[in-house]
């Protein structure tokens, strides 16, 4: 076992506090990853605060992961002291079942294994995060972080960097897409530099005008401040997809009129409240209402080489983890551009 230092939930609603994590022994196949910094995620923010069903307290928070190397089982073939790694927001999956086997874990048959708030395989012991000094994972799980990328900006591409690069990808966006994204914020910050990368036309919506020059500099080609979608009918019919990454109501319906023929919304951003669409909305058009969740190994590497080829990263604002309760309530009042990154040196001093 490896006692390592760590920030946890004790209970739902609790600040998170000082803590320590047994990391399980090493597994013929397990590395064992000094983290250096791990990026702060909207969805850390809901589960610590016990508002996405399921909590196993205390929680260690925290699916965006990278250091290096530090130690290797003695089956481990990929992996070797002193690489730079990422871990995102999955440990394992039943390796088994069609989605993983496609290279598509995070949609097992069986359940994936998230980095936290989960159960390893054995349906038993807790999975803990990367809000902690070091986290012990199978080789298979990790990705190599190329050499081009900076570790801190490089670490929320293991969840908001695949979470937008994967539903890109699966609708082909390429040149002469034009592609809308709902929220300019961890997700639609890297989702709007991506899109771009791939040669679509690139519109930000948004309810805030601030953010307009920030739309620009990311590399959209338009911004378009409403908070009424019906109302903005120079959109109508524009877009042959919609990125939707915010965490607000919204209204789905307005927003899939701005879709053309056969053109799909896709749900990024989790609601705490159910929303619905007409029926109407999608069939007068042909047009699909999908979700996406993250993609799976093969293709965060994808995404990894992608944005290190076109020098993308995210924005970020690098914290201590002492301040980790003062970020949840800035990321809670929308005060960041766009992720915090947690530097772990701090909670080794």
């Amino acid at each position: 076992m490896y006692l390592t230092k760590a920030f946890a939930a004790q209970r739902r609603g609790e600040p998170l506090t000082a803590w320590q994590v047994e990391r399980r022994a090493l597994r013929p196949r397990d590395v064992l990853i000094e983290i250096d910094f791990c990026g702060v995620c909207h969805s850390d923010l809901h589960q610590a605060r016990g508002e996405w069903g399921r909590q196993l307290f205390p929680m260690v928070p925290g699916h965006e992961i990278v250091g290096r190397v530090q130690r290797v089982g003695p089956a481990v073939s990929r992996r070797q002291v002193g690489d730079r790694v990422g871990v995102g927001c999955f440990v394992d999956s039943c390796r088994r079942c069609a989605s993983c086997l496609e290279g598509l874990e995070p949609y097992c048959e069986q359940g994936m294994t998230a980095t936290y708030n989960s159960l390893e395989r054995d349906g038993l012991t807790r999975s803990y995060g990367g809000y902690a000094t070091a986290i012990v994972v199978d080789e298979a799980y990790t990705v190599a972080i190329p050499e081009a990328l900076p570790s801190d900006a490089a670490a929320p591409l293991l969840c908001a960097g695949i979470t937008v690069y994967s539903p890109l990808r699966h609708w082909r966006t390429g040149p002469g897409t034009r592609v809308a994204v709902l929220g300019l914020g961890g997700l639609g910050h890297v989702a709007v530099k991506i899109a771009r990368a791939l040669g679509a036309e690139v519109s930000v919506l948004s309810h805030s005008a601030r953010k307009e020059q920030d739309a620009f500099r990311l590399g959209a080609h338009a911004f378009h401040c409403a908070t009424d979608f019906a109302a903005q009918t120079h959109l109508r019919g524009a877009f042959a997809l919609i990125l939707h990454t915010v965490s607000s109501r919204v209204d789905l319906d307005a927003l899939a009129g701005l879709l053309r023929r056969d053109g799909t919304l896709v749900m990024l951003g989790i609601s705490p409240e159910p929303q619905g669409i007409r029926a109407f909305s999608l069939i007068s058009q042909r047009r699909s209402l999908a979700g996406s969740t993250m993609g799976g190994i093969a293709q965060t590497q994808e995404m990894l080489d992608f944005c290190a080829q076109h020098g993308i990263c995210c924005d970020i604002e690098r914290i201590r983890m002492q301040d980790i309760n003062e970020a949840f309530e800035r990321l809670q009042g929308g005060d960041v551009r766009y992720r915090f990154v947690i530097d772990m040196a701090s909670l080794r001093a």
